[in-house]
This record gives C-alpha cells, structure tokens and sequence, in this order.
C-alpha cells in the first residue's frame, strides 16, 4: 500500500497542507514519521478516514435523487455556439466539464462564479492507476 506525505493528501483532498497536518495532530489521521520527523499517511488508513466522511457540501437546495456521485462546486466557464454549451464546475480537487444544449444553459441562466452541482451518472467508468 503506498504511503503519502501531507501536500499529496492535501491535494487529493483540496484542503492546505496545515489543515492536513492539524487532522494528523488531533488523531484524525493516523501518520507515521520518519526517521527525520517527516509524516507520512498509509494508503489504507486514508481509505478508511475518507469512508467515514460524510458526503461533499451540496446546498438544501438541490433536490434528492439517485445519482451519488455529485460535486457541487463554482462555475468557471460557460462557452455557448448555436445548439450547444461547455460548462466547467471547478469542485475541488476535481474539475468537471458538462456538454449541454444551448436551451438547458439558458434555462438555468449559467454564468462565471455561479454555483452549481454536477451529477454524474454513467454505466462506464474506466479507472486508471499512476505507473509504478
């Protein structure tokens, strides 16, 4: 299982290193260190600390359904031609982008620094792994 050091599970989890580090000192994550005092996170450990959480922030405005791969985040681009729209939610650390019609975008009026929830529902999903 491989192990990460705080700016890489502050990455992963869009947060600062210093948040990091202060849910290592109030037990939240379990760390390692070195022999040079550096910490270091177990993959498995993260795993487990990441289930217990409870799901991303999404506004008591959105309506319930069954999509559960939902990422609320701010709009930081609306590109519309004559049928279509290219909409980028940027809900840290992942950056969505959503094709539309042009009619759905105009509907919901979208815009820069908007805030919006994308709910990804799909029957392929490929996963991908970094080379070791």
């Amino acid at each position: 299982m491989p192990d990460f050091g705080p700016s890489q599970v502050a990455d992963l989890l869009g947060v600062s290193v210093d948040t990091v580090r202060r849910w290592c000192d109030e037990g939240r994550l379990k760390t390692v260190r070195s022999s040079g005092g550096h910490r270091s996170v177990d993959g498995a450990d993260l795993a487990r600390y990441l289930s217990e959480q409870s799901a991303a922030y999404e506004p008591e405005s959105v309506m319930s359904q069954s999509a559960r791969n939902r990422f609320t985040g701010i709009v930081t681009r609306v590109e519309r031609d004559k049928l279509t729209a290219v909409v980028e939610i940027h809900s840290p650390p992942h950056r969505l982008v959503s094709l539309m019609t042009r009619e759905a975008a105009d509907e919901l009026n979208l815009q820069p620094g908007d805030l919006a929830t994308a709910a990804v529902k799909s029957t392929n999903v490929v996963v991908e792994i970094p080379i070791r």
